[in-house]
């Protein structure tokens, strides 16, 4: 859980951006977040309030300008747009977020796979989210009445090996790997190519109740189609219950709201009537058959912006 915010801004970026900085500051410490500034480690007054015993592996921080060895801190998300400074808290294992504008644009910062741009712009959720994906804790996607949607880990393996097991899940759609290691690689790689790069993809569903988890839904692309498509499957102990209803009909939601999406569609195997159904439910319109790898399935699509059946999130 992110616990403590440190910002290192140059001097000149910090006078310019004061009003954005101390906004952003007030929102996280309304959020429980503990906010502190630190002096930039290339900063002349870093040189002049340290002098020569201070090395780089030191940071000042304002209050008190008191030097300390720098210390890995697993709830602690540093931001700054000096490359130097990133470099070293990089090299010390802490989570870096790396703040580009208009004043630093020469400035590598060599690895980085997420950076802001416009501190106007960011809020708790913001930084919380960044955090989040460095330290590799799954988004909370959405709440419903019974069950939490989140980015899928690879703790969720055994659980969902357990769904898998049962014939029925497994008749319309596909298995999972026969070898455990091989679907712990493809969930780590899916984190980083689908969560991290589109932001959504297929997440975990879990009771909000007993935290078990029950099954798969999300938002997903297919190759040969330019929309995108809903997937689902509620694990057989929790089917003819409403679940998959509930869930599908808040991710619609979320998809149209908060993703952009204007149209979806879901493809169903011909005979699987239980998915059919839902779909209906949903509001979805047959659209005929498509052919995938010598496999029919009926195509239907949505047009969010109607609306639909599309539930509530709570």
């Amino acid at each position: 859980m992110l616990r403590k915010v440190v910002f290192a801004l140059r001097d000149r970026t910090e006078n310019r951006l004061q009003i954005s900085l101390h906004n952003l500051i007030q929102d996280l410490k309304q959020h429980g977040i503990e906010a502190t500034c630190a002096v930039c480690l290339e900063d002349k007054r870093f040189r002049e309030q340290c002098g020569t015993g201070c090395g780089t592996d030191y940071l000042t921080e304002k209050q008190g300008s008191i030097c300390a060895v720098g210390q890995v801190e697993t709830d602690t998300l540093y931001i700054t747009d000096s490359s130097v400074q990133y470099r070293i808290w990089r090299q010390q294992g802490k989570y870096v977020l790396p703040y580009r504008h208009q004043w630093n644009q020469e400035e590598i910062f060599t690895g980085a796979e997420y950076m802001i741009e416009r501190l106007e712009e960011v809020d708790y959720e913001v930084v919380d989210m960044a955090y989040r994906r460095l330290a590799g804790i799954p988004w909370e996607i959405l709440k419903t009445e019974r069950c939490i949607v989140r980015e899928t880990v690879v703790e969720d393996v055994d659980s969902l090996y357990d769904i898998y097991e049962e014939p029925a899940i497994t008749e319309y759609m596909e298995d999972l790997y026969a070898d455990r290691d091989e679907e712990i690689a493809y969930i780590r790689d899916y984190r980083r190519r689908m969560y991290g790069f589109y932001g959504y993809g297929i997440w975990t569903v879990q009771s909000r109740q007993g935290g078990q988890v029950i099954g798969r839904a999300g938002i997903s692309w297919r190759e040969e189609f330019d929309v995108p498509e809903l997937g689902f499957v509620i694990g057989v102990p929790w089917q003819r219950q409403g679940y998959a209803y509930e869930v599908c009909s808040a991710i619609l939601q979320y998809a149209w709201k908060e993703i952009g999406f204007q149209q979806i569609q879901a493809l169903v195997m011909e005979h699987n009537e239980k998915s059919a159904a839902l779909c209906r439910k949903l509001g979805f319109e047959e659209e005929g058959i498509t052919v995938l790898e010598d496999v029919r399935y009926i195509l239907y699509k949505l047009q969010l912006s109607r609306g639909g059946s599309i539930g509530a999130i709570v």
